[in-house]
């Protein structure tokens, strides 16, 4: 076996006592190398996982180590093709990212203990889905980011609204009340794609489709522009610029400066605002972004991590074990409390009903979604036409011709290889 194992020898002549027990009585430890990724959990949650999973499993030590996100594909593909001493037993990756590892043969199969221990039928499809190769698992969702609207409340008051939309009409109604005077109703960039994902998402359109295994970009069907044209009407509620993405510049900053009555983020961006405008503390507010209807929160884009366990790996039980107990409600629940994350599973929301920001993220996580499940997908991204689309768009430029220019785009793209 590789790395960190005292190696036994079980002579039943010359041993009393049994395979991985020592002669004095003891068992012999075995460790769990985790990657996990920077920011992602505290230190004071680690702590308290590692001691507690430790007691409970005797035999175990874990051993954490953590990774900058930075340069971290190519050190976990080589970490898949090379069986290192100090290799991980269990990496944390982006929910996007699984597919890309899995094409190669390089993660552990884990679709039985997924459907027989795991409840996968319940977790959140925005990060269960992108975890398949196939019909396989191999990504086990861990944590969920999502976006929700953040809202000046007092500005909300101000202007004689007293509860948040639930609508996508409503939404529009009521960032126009708000974009009055000084105000802006709305901060939202040109180039968000994300945000714009989730508004196709809801009228019932993909960014892409696959058929027999070809895929190509869908951003010209009806649906999608349909998205596209709320994106627009939205957009124009404010003074977002339409060249630029919501990180140019930070849509925190932009807040901060206390003239714009929302914006989409998710809840975590909030520290950010405040530390730089502390009279805003107390003054915001979170609402799932609207749907079409008021029976269910509107589609938005599911970030977040999986856990993967290396094929290669000669503790693959341990790993599973590993996996299991980060997974579980109750370590997973209190992760989401701790690092104000929505839990993996949509019937855990409850967990977090008492904070605000966590609870608007978690109900509109039941309608999470991932970008397209295929390796390429990082190309598109790599020169993404969406941008220059949804740019060109709210310039003026005919949306039809836009809409297909940008489909042919991501189709070279996905057809790249």
């Amino acid at each position: 076996m590789r790395r960190r194992l005292l190696t036994l020898v079980c002579v039943c002549a010359s041993l009393l006592s049994g395979c991985g027990v020592l002669s004095d009585g003891t068992t012999e430890r075995r460790t769990v190398t985790l990657w996990l990724m920077q920011n992602s959990a505290s230190q004071d949650y680690l702590n308290r996982f590692t001691a507690e999973f430790e007691r409970e499993h005797s035999g175990l030590d874990l051993d954490i180590r953590i990774q900058d996100w930075t340069g971290i594909g190519e050190k976990v593909q080589k970490a898949l093709e090379t069986a290192a001493p100090d290799g991980p037993d269990v990496i944390e990756v982006g929910n996007t990212q699984v597919a890309t590892y899995a094409e190669g043969d390089g993660l552990l199969d884990l679709t039985l203990e997924s459907l027989r221990d795991w409840g996968r039928d319940d977790w959140l499809p925005g990060l269960a889905e992108p975890g398949k190769w196939g019909s396989q698992q191999y990504g086990i969702p861990w944590y969920a980011a999502n976006r929700v609207v953040i809202y000046r409340k007092d500005l909300f008051r101000e202007a004689g609204i007293t509860a948040p939309p639930t609508t996508r009409d409503e939404w529009l109604t009521v960032t126009e009340k708000l974009n009055t005077g000084g105000d802006q109703g709305i901060y939202l960039a040109g180039q968000d794609w994300y945000t714009l994902a989730g508004f196709i998402w809801e009228e019932g359109g993909e960014l892409a489709t696959e058929r027999s295994g070809v895929w190509r970009g869908t951003l010209d069907s009806p649906a999608a522009l349909r998205g596209m044209d709320f994106y627009r009407r939205l957009q124009a509620l404010g003074d977002g610029p339409v060249d630029s993405d919501e990180e140019h510049p930070p849509q925190a900053g932009v807040f901060a400066e206390g003239d714009v009555a929302q914006i989409v983020a998710v809840p975590g961006l909030a520290r950010a605002i405040l530390k730089q405008n502390p009279d805003l503390k107390g003054k915001l507010g979170y609402f799932p972004v609207p749907g079409r209807t008021a029976e269910r929160p509107g589609a938005v884009f599911t970030g977040g991590s999986d856990l993967v366990v290396p094929a290669n790996t000669d503790a693959r039980d341990d790993a599973v074990e590993v996996v299991a107990a980060l997974t579980s409600a109750r370590w997973n629940t209190d992760l989401a409390r701790t690092m104000d994350y929505a839990p993996n599973k949509a019937g855990l929301a409850g967990s977090v009903a008492g904070e605000e920001g966590v609870a608007a993220m978690a109900a509109g996580a039941a309608q999470g979604r991932a970008t397209p499940i295929t390796p390429q997908w990082s190309a598109v991204e790599a020169d993404n036409p969406i941008k220059e689309y949804m740019t060109k768009v709210l310039t003026g430029a005919d949306p039809d011709t836009e809409a297909e220019r940008a489909a042919r785009r991501i189709t070279e793209a996905l057809a790249f290889d």
